[in-house]
């Protein structure tokens, strides 16, 4: 059963860094793009940063060098470090492979503020 798990949320002032990490099963892992989304109350959810089967990773321009998206295929776990942080980035932040775009895990919250 294709199943993610988020973790890493945390309440941050302006300015500070967390790491979010998601732990992906039920899949061959290191085959597939991974993604990082974010849902703002209120509003409709975005992509954030997206990381190739080689490991290349694009982003939002909203988050472009601030965040880094990383992955560990040994530990089947896609990693977001994000710097810098605002109160816009607060959200709830899941990841997801698209091509199993009907699983989604619980999120894990982040709050900039001061």
């Amino acid at each position: 059963q294709v199943q993610f798990v988020e973790s890493g949320g945390d309440l941050v002032q302006p300015g500070g860094s967390l790491r979010l990490s998601c732990a992906a099963s039920g899949f061959a892992f290191s085959g597939f793009v991974m993604r990082w989304y974010r849902q703002a109350s209120g509003h409709e959810r975005e992509v954030v940063a997206t990381i190739a089967t080689n490991g290349t990773g694009t982003y939002a321009d909203s988050v472009k060098g601030r965040f880094t998206i990383s992955r560990d295929n040994a530990k089947n776990t896609v990693y977001l470090q994000m710097n810098n942080l605002k109160p816009e980035d607060t959200a709830v932040y899941y990841c997801q492979a698209p091509f199993f775009d009907k699983h989604w895990g619980q999120g894990t919250q982040v709050t900039v503020s001061s």
